[in-house]
């Protein structure tokens, strides 16, 4: 697509995401509330099994469809395009319900000696319906992002958030729910009921887009085996990369209290622990990776779609482009969570103890905000092997450095945090290595240097307006500081190097 129907669109879906975003935010904060920690740390060990299961029936769909709806759209290929939809609803429905059906059975025993708190059985078979829903969901969505219809979904996507924060209020409120348990399982029936509704009204818009698109006869045409095989042989590695690096995942969020246990923290303020970290802390430094998310998802049909012209320079000035925007942002978020991070705590959780778990994992965003864009890259550019191979490494780092660290009592928690560093850099390192090899991207010393200036800048800015006694106090003031921490972060996209950097493919 052109740079600037790129941006059009990537403005419109950041714009939705945003507010979904603020709407799963304030979901967490009732979660919070209503929950507790403890209450959140357990929510947060059901979560990794149902995303677990999510990629196994549908990991990487959503890539795959877009790519090819990108490119069969492009073609006008309008018969492929459709045939595939078609095609890839039925093979995911009845694999999603043989799966879904496998998971409520042994809900008990994964429940008892996997996740080893059989509070959480109940709130696993609620999940069950959803894995289904959420598997025909992501197919949709993939046809409209590689067609580049953003609109409709988005709002359906908003619609969804809002029931699900509707949902858990009501029950909670009718029956005055009050058990730890029972609220878990209410929460993850918000979900299931959210899911429900987004798939009907992502079905009902794409059966009014579809018909728009008539088909030109002297198109090739392929059969439903051979556009089964084209969805399935990018997705597959996708599935089995995200299969394997978030059972990898799971077995980090499962072996953390286990491993604070081991560091002479009992069980339940474990789970405190967890929960504040994990469930409120990362909520609020990776609340702006909306922004990363967003023009990854798009970047991903972009891509493929100049990839398949050839036109090399393009792509790699496109991946320099989203590169920037994701260390700005990144920089920003750190800048902004060191300087009034006991008061970002207390703003969204109403809680004085979080202020040091914020700080520290804010130093983590610039690298996993462009670590995560470029396996958007190397989706674009096709490079799915690659993805699974550093993916796999990043995860086994990833649970030998929590193995290690959150054992040590002077650590904890923290050692969270520190192998949630440590895997961004290898990774993002590996990648970048691997896109340099396939599309040659030179920085100049101002595109490598002008990024950290800022966020230098950034810090101090934001540290002293903190300090001065402003006529607003309270959370003003903190809106304040952090539209002036993001202002530093725009400032930065439209700072232009007109430094000319030769690029091509190899």
């Amino acid at each position: 697509m052109s740079n600037k129907s790129f941006y059009k669109n990537s403005l419109m879906l950041i714009a939705s995401n945003l507010t979904t975003g603020i709407l799963g935010f304030t979901f967490s904060i009732i979660l919070s509330r209503s929950l507790g920690a403890e209450g959140m740390g357990l929510y947060g060990l059901v979560m990794p099994i149902y995303n677990l299961f999510i990629c196994l029936i549908c990991g990487g769909v959503i890539t795959a469809i877009s790519k090819l709806s990108a490119i069969y759209f492009d073609e006008k290929s309008y018969f492929n395009l459709k045939s595939t939809i078609r095609t890839t609803l039925f093979f995911n429905l009845i694999w999603g319900v043989l799966i879904a059906i496998l998971v409520f059975f042994l809900a008990p025993f994964i429940s008892s000696f996997i996740i080893k708190d059989s509070r959480t059985v109940n709130a696993i078979r609620i999940t069950c319906p959803a894995m289904v829903f959420i598997a025909c969901s992501n197919i949709l969505k993939g046809y409209f992002y590689g067609t580049s219809e953003i609109l409709v979904p988005a709002i359906i996507d908003i619609f969804e958030k809002a029931v699900r924060i509707s949902v858990i209020i009501s029950i909670s409120m009718i029956f005055k729910l009050s058990s730890v348990t029972t609220l878990v399982t209410v929460s993850y029936l918000a979900l299931c009921i959210g899911e429900f509704i987004s798939l009907t009204f992502l079905y009902i818009y794409y059966k009014k887009s579809i018909y728009k698109l008539k088909d030109i006869k002297h198109t090739n045409r392929d059969g439903r085996g051979q556009l089964l095989f084209n969805v399935l042989i990018i997705s597959l590695p996708l599935c089995l990369n995200g299969f394997l690096t978030t059972a990898l995942d799971a077995l980090c969020t499962l072996l953390l209290p286990r491993r604070l246990l081991k560091a002479g923290i009992e069980y339940s303020m474990a789970l405190g622990l967890i929960g504040k970290f994990t469930g409120m802390t990362m909520n609020i430094v990776f609340f702006p990776m909306i922004v990363v998310g967003s023009i990854s998802t798009l970047l991903i049909p972009d891509l493929s779609q100049t990839i398949n012209k050839k036109d090399y320079d393009s792509a790699a000035l496109r991946i320099k482009e989203v590169l920037k925007i994701a260390l700005l942002l990144g920089l920003s978020t750190l800048a902004i969570c060191n300087a009034i991070p006991t008061e970002l705590g207390f703003m969204f959780f109403k809680r004085q103890d979080l202020g040091p778990f914020i700080a520290f994992a804010s130093l983590c965003a610039p690298f996993s905000y462009c670590s995560f864009t470029t396996y958007s890259i190397l989706n674009g550019i096709s490079k799915q092997n690659i993805i699974l191979r550093n993916s796999i490494i990043g995860a086994l780092i990833e649970i030998s450095s929590l193995f290690i660290l959150a054992s040590i009592p002077s650590i904890n928690i923290f050692g969270y945090g520190i192998s949630l560093m440590i895997t961004a850099i290898v990774v993002l390192i590996l990648n970048l290595y691997e896109i340099n090899k396939h599309i040659k991207i030179n920085f100049s010393l101002f595109q490598i240097v002008l990024p950290i200036l800022i966020g230098v800048l950034c810090f101090f800015s934001l540290k002293i307006v903190s300090a001065l006694t402003l006529p607003i106090t309270g959370t003003f003031k903190n809106i304040f500081i952090i539209a002036l921490g993001f202002s530093f972060f725009l400032i930065g996209i439209f700072i232009k190097d007109n430094t000319k950097n030769p690029s091509y493919y190899r």
